[in-house]
């Protein structure tokens, strides 16, 4: 990201790094620090010798604040985002917050929105990302229907 141009998130402009970097909804974090714990309590008389509370409170975060439990719902949320050429960050905000209208989920990630519009004005940096209202609705429901049925 160059010196001048202004970060800003609602328009995608948040840095290569950023990017490209690998990001994880709460769901797929519960998951791995679960399955750390079984080990940790597999391999010690006394597991709570060897988790730290930073690792206990982790833990219990992002179950707390896990949408979705079932590991094959985790896949699969994971999955259906993908389909829409989501950023990372944006799949995973959409991924924990769940919302339930197009106007949350643009409220919750602007760059979604913003992009469907600027592809109308034929600005180039899109490459075929397209999110209008109906599309959104379609991700919306499809994250629902996987709810549902958990």
């Amino acid at each position: 990201m160059s010196g001048e141009e202004e970060e800003n998130a609602a328009e995608l402009k948040i840095g290569d790094e950023f990017l490209k970097a690998k990001c994880l909804m709460n769901c797929e974090v519960a998951l791995i620090l679960e399955h750390k714990y079984e080990q940790l309590q597999k391999t010690s008389d006394d597991p709570m010798n060897q988790v730290s509370q930073v690792f206990e409170k982790s833990l219990q975060y992002v179950k707390r604040f896990s949408r979705y439990k079932n590991p094959d719902a985790v896949r699969q949320v994971r999955e259906i985002l993908s389909r829409y050429q989501l950023a990372e960050f944006e799949l995973c905000v959409l991924g924990n917050l769940c919302p339930e209208t197009v106007e949350e989920a643009i409220a919750m990630v602007p760059s979604i929105k913003y992009f469907y519009s600027i592809i109308k004005c034929g600005h180039p940096h899109t490459r075929g990302r397209a999110h209008d209202d109906e599309a959104i609705e379609k991700m919306l429901n499809d994250l629902s229907l996987i709810k549902k049925f958990e």
